[in-house]
């Protein structure tokens, strides 16, 4: 039985943080060594009790790493202690390696400081109660971010796409996030999903009061079907506010490289970006998420789609198709086939303008007519030419105004929902095929949903306030508004998640093979844009428009294929709502 000493006087500071909570417990592996725990509001202290004072062996871990606590019972009906177990994730070394990622690390304590069970449960209960609500008050601050919460405890559904990347999707849900949403108490419905189109089809019918949040499993195309889905909605208004979540299970990952970029971490790939995304979603800390409209001209009836990525002509888009037959080897995918492509450069025609963003603020700032519903304010450091209302409590995708503790009584049982469909097609299978194969984009994405004002129809110039590049032949055209193209490509350093700019690169025709090769290594890093490389041009701008001449091409939307032919864009600010930190 665990002896409680005298608790040290709680007005003293340690710091500046007041200690709250203060036991003395064994582990669950031992009930030999004792350990002096102490709960202040930042930080949980463990000391070693020795014989001698100053030996005291002590571990701090920052709450702010920390996911979840919950209290249990002991397996052995004999044993009338109780137990709570605290989750962190905080950066450590890693193996034969400089840099930093998160591992997760679990601190387990026993309560017996009497003989009634019931009591030591309560105590146990008290403990993680107060180590889970020191943890949802830690948030990250960042200039020009303000961050909501999903409501708690937050109930999930979850879109996991099995072909995607290597095809190991569910092995790393299973072996990685299965665990971390049990251990933040975040109930969860998991839909594997059956064919192309079939998470699109679902959130666009789906009652979205059943949930809190929808996170995609998956590399970027699942994300940009959901997105789509929702804006097909009636409601869509409301339903893109729905917070979404990013879990990276795919090739490419580029969204979730970005988050975990924007998050301040070092560069990491592969299952630590998995757990580095799957910890800010446990975080459950809500930004807001530029989307950007995208008008399609080529077809018998004009299209218009949401992005939340890029769109891509010429070299980039050529590769993301064209190595789709080396999806095997996952996100090396990529280099393989930017070798392969440099290995017979390509040249396209055609015509590039675009609306500069000083332009865009400038004429935003001379009108009174609002182009949709908007706050009174932003946070964008760059006027947006769409602002939305922030969402309400009221509203059944709504952010708690307060924090609430996570339920840490949830049971494995009561926490996850599993729904496993039938393996069929591949959401990803076969992207050269889906020009002709796709369903077509519904034409209902009219005008009036995010209104995009600083457009004109295709069949007219552009305005005279656009810039017109006097180039006609192009390696590539990109237009980013994420910072990483991959796990591994930084294209967009400067971009963030609501800056309400699009990132205009395009590469010139007369460019050397070899200085193509040194841009994209540089882009590794993001150095490219400082690379002073004559035939890269990088342009900050709210809309653009590609009028392609060469008569055949690839056009990519956040690496999904779409119809080859004119098309243009303009960004909406803070139109969806992202779960990242």
């Amino acid at each position: 039985m665990d002896e409680k000493r005298d608790e040290p006087n709680l007005s003293y500071r340690n710091g500046i943080s007041q200690i709250q909570l203060y036991g003395e417990f064994t582990t669950k592996a031992s009930r030999k060594v004792r350990y002096a725990v102490s709960l202040t509001e930042r930080d949980l202290t463990v000391q070693k009790i020795t014989s001698a004072p100053a030996g005291r062996s002590k571990v701090v871990f920052n709450l702010r790493d920390c996911v979840g606590c919950r209290a249990f019972k002991p397996d052995d009906n004999t044993d009338v202690g109780a137990y709570f177990s605290a989750y962190f994730y905080p950066f450590k070394k890693r193996w034969m390696s400089s840099g930093v990622a998160r591992q997760r690390t679990e601190q387990c304590f026993r309560v017996a400081s009497g003989l009634d069970p019931h009591l030591n449960l309560e105590e146990a209960q008290r403990w993680a109660r107060a180590i889970s609500e020191g943890s949802a008050h830690q948030r990250p601050q960042r200039n020009g971010v303000v961050y909501s919460e999903v409501c708690r405890p937050c109930k999930v559904l979850l879109l996991l796409n099995p072909h995607s990347g290597k095809g190991q999707a569910l092995s790393l849900f299973t072996g990685h996030v299965q665990r971390m949403l049990h251990e933040a108490s975040i109930p969860h419905t998991l839909v594997v999903t059956e064919r192309q189109n079939h998470a699109r089809e679902l959130v666009r019918e789906a009652d979205l009061t059943k949930w809190d949040a929808l996170v995609i499993m998956s590399g970027d195309g699942l994300l940009f079907e959901v997105v789509n889905g929702l804006m097909e909605r009636e409601d869509w208004e409301e339903a893109i506010q729905t917070p979404l979540g990013i879990l990276p299970g795919g090739s490419g990952n580029a969204l979730a490289a970005s988050i975990h970029h924007y998050a301040g971490s070092q560069p990491v790939s592969s299952e630590e970006l998995l757990v580095s995304c799957g910890f800010l979603l446990c975080k459950g800390l809500v930004t807001r998420l530029d989307l950007t409209s995208v008008c399609l001209g080529s077809a018998p009836q004009p299209q218009r789609l949401f992005s939340f990525l890029s769109l891509a002509w010429g070299f980039v888009a050529d590769v993301d198709i064209e190595s789709e037959k080396y999806r095997h080897v996952g996100a090396a995918r990529f280099t393989v086939g930017t070798l392969v492509r440099l290995a017979s450069l390509r040249v396209y025609q055609g015509k590039l303008a675009y609306l500069p963003a000083e332009a865009a603020a400038a004429a935003s700032t001379s009108t009174d007519t609002p182009l949709c519903p908007a706050s009174s304010s932003t946070t964008s450091e760059v006027p947006s030419a769409h602002t939305h209302p922030h969402p309400t409590s009221s509203s059944p995708h709504g952010f708690c105004s307060s924090l609430v503790c996570r339920s840490s009584r949830a049971s494995p049982g009561q926490n996850v929902t599993h729904t496993f469909h039938n393996y069929c097609n591949s959401n990803n299978a076969s992207k050269a095929k889906r020009g002709r194969d796709r369903p077509p984009l519904a034409p209902a994405l009219g005008r009036g949903r995010a209104p995009d004002s600083l457009l004109v129809p295709l069949d007219q110039p552009v305005p005279s306030d656009w810039t017109v590049v006097p180039e006609e032949d192009f390696v590539l055209v990109l237009a980013m508004y994420q910072s990483h193209l991959s796990e591994d490509l930084q294209a967009a350093p400067d971009s963030t998640l609501e800056d309400g700019l699009i990132h205009l690169f395009y590469i010139k025709a007369g460019i050397s093979r070899a200085t193509l090769l040194r841009l994209f290594l540089a882009m590794e890093k993001g150095a490219h844009v400082d690379a002073s490389c004559p035939h890269l041009v990088h342009a900050k701008v709210r809309a653009l428009r590609l009028e392609p001449y060469s008569a055949k091409g690839t056009i990519t939307v956040d690496g999904e294929l779409v119809d080859y032919g004119p098309v243009q864009a303009q960004v909406h600010g803070s139109l969806a709502r992202l779960i990242a930190s």
